[in-house]
């Protein structure tokens, strides 16, 4: 049994993350964390989420012997709980996004004493796309206009997504591009032609939407598309509990979900 916390835990993504630990006979929830005056500061997780985790009462500090902590929340709280996780030997599993260079920094840091795995999406399919972008990249990269559109529900705060940047970071990677010289952010009045080599992102904020990426591949006649939509939650939650198995009782290191998956 692997003992985990989960920062963030009322939040869309930490309940069903918790609801999915209590299904889960190999892990067993031991601390359940919100920030600084969260109004469920000091109540029983019982009575946010209907089964499992009766002892669990939701606390501002890190408490309980945790193995690993789970962490999809903003970048200010993932540093202050990597502090914790630090202090304590706790490691950490985190899908947070917009962290910047400094903040990416520390937890590279933080991983030379802890285990660290960040991925900014844990689902397996999407990091399927990944791979499938970066191998029809080296294929195809130098000879077709690439896009990247990604769209998520009207509450994500950052953009573009931390996996539409990955995407781009592949393909990059993939056909010898540098990102800051390459990639663009959307566009507007008179852009004239398209340089080959343009990697474009399209970030549409909208409704519900759980999270949909589609990376295109077009030239003279023809339109390669790679696509992934996350229909719930699930794919990113139990991407995290995998992640977390994959964590528990490794040596401090940077690790991804290529790790996690063996792949």
């Amino acid at each position: 049994m692997i003992n985990v916390a989960i920062n963030g835990v009322c939040g869309r993504m930490g309940l069903r993350i918790a609801t999915l630990v209590a299904e889960d006979k190999d892990l067993q929830l031991v601390a359940a964390l919100e920030r600084k005056g969260h109004q469920c500061i000091g109540k029983n997780l019982s009575t946010i989420i209907s089964r499992g985790h009766n002892d669990i009462t939701i606390s501002e500090e890190l408490s309980g012997s945790p193995e690993v902590l789970i962490d999809f929340t903003s970048p200010d709280s993932t540093m202050n709980r990597l502090k914790a996780c630090v202090d304590r030997g706790v490691a950490i599993v985190t899908g947070t996004t917009g962290l910047d260079k400094k903040q990416m920094g520390q937890l590279k840091d933080a991983s030379q004493t802890i285990p660290c795995l960040f991925s900014p999406n844990m689902s397996v399919g999407v990091n399927l796309l990944f791979n499938l972008a970066e191998y029809v990249s080296k294929i195809l990269g130098n000879e077709t206009d690439i896009e990247i559109i990604e769209s998520h529900h009207r509450y994500k705060k950052d953009a573009p997504s931390g996996t539409a940047l990955r995407l781009a970071e592949n393909i990059c990677s993939a056909t010898d591009r540098k990102m800051d010289e390459v990639v663009i952010y959307g566009r507007k009045g008179i852009t004239d032609e398209r340089p080959q080599d343009q990697i474009c992102i399209h970030s549409i904020r909208s409704g519900d939407i759980v999270g949909e990426h589609t990376v295109t591949f077009c030239n003279a006649g023809e339109r390669l598309e790679l696509v992934h939509k996350a229909q719930t939650r699930d794919s990113f939650a139990l991407g995290s509990l995998r992640a977390a198995k994959f964590l528990a009782g490794k040596p401090p290191g940077y690790y991804n979900m290529k790790d996690a998956l063996g792949s």
